[in-house]
């Protein structure tokens, strides 16, 4: 495959090698190969995003209908997939045959997995937002509404707690939060816990539901609370991610006064 900046035709090669016929061009240096190499490896992944993205449009396709409408080689078509199967985007299935089946081994059919579908957009974050918007405008509006969404968060937030509380139970007083940090990890939001001034520092690197949170600071206080019931202490939300941070910070003091709830001023939100 030619590549742009390449040479359409190169000097005339004689016995001795190539016959001079003008001035040369210097030869590509490593820079200029590695820029190449770039080019084409984006141009597979192309490529692949193509093959994807028509198996998301048509369904399950076997290398020959995906060679046809792409207007690729059988060849081609099948290291793509080759390459998608290994990185858990499609997998193989037996196409299903309506009617008299032909002789011979039948058709793979590839299809996209959970895990191929995410990489494409999807409508979790408004479809939760519409939901929520609904509870609020069910409830009557208004505080009514805030009510029935901080009610809904709590109740989704006592679910997930009853994992977190079975991994603090099992972990000495003085590894709680790294317990707490390790059972949000298992949840996808990628937490640790380290030492801080006069306590310790519960640090989230990701929030599966930043965007929905910042239109309902609910979902951060109802986490606020459980962080609270579950470590027996008052703690203070220092950032979040919902509220334009970089990592939810949350403050848990070494003196641990028992309480039931979260510090309502800081519950979801910086300080003032």
């Amino acid at each position: 495959m030619k590549y742009a900046g390449e040479a359409s035709q190169g000097p005339a090669a004689g016995p001795e090698g190539p016959v001079a016929a003008g001035p040369q061009q210097p030869a590509p240096g490593p820079a200029r190969e590695d820029d190449r190499r770039e080019h084409g490896h984006d141009e597979q992944r192309g490529t692949r995003n193509r093959v994807a993205r028509s198996i998301l449009d048509h369904g399950p396709s076997t290398a020959a209908e995906l060679a046809l409408r792409l207007e690729l080689t059988q060849a081609a078509v099948r290291r793509h997939l080759d390459t998608l199967v290994a990185e858990g985007v499609v997998e193989p299935r037996e196409k299903r045959v309506y009617g008299a089946r032909s002789r011979g081994r039948p058709a793979k059919a590839f299809a996209l997995t959970d895990c191929g579908r995410d990489a494409f957009d999807q409508a979790y974050d408004k479809l939760a937002g519409d939901a929520l918007r609904w509870i609020a405008q069910a409830a009557g509006g208004g505080e009514m509404g805030e009510a029935a969404v901080a009610a809904f968060a709590r109740a989704r937030m006592a679910a997930q707690a009853e994992g977190y509380r079975r991994a603090l139970e099992a972990a000495p007083p003085e590894s709680r939060t790294e317990a707490l940090a390790r059972a949000l990890t298992a949840d996808g939001y990628a937490a640790t816990a380290r030492s801080a001034p006069v306590g310790e520092q519960l640090c989230q690197h990701h929030c599966p539901v930043a965007h929905v949170a910042e239109q309902f600071p609910q979902l951060c206080e109802a986490e606020t609370e459980v962080f609270s019931r579950l470590l027996g202490t008052h703690v203070q939300r220092l950032a979040t991610i919902a509220h334009g941070d970089g990592v939810c910070t949350t403050f848990i003091p070494k003196s641990k006064t028992k309480t039931t709830t979260a510090s309502a001023s800081t519950a979801g939100r910086n300080p003032a």
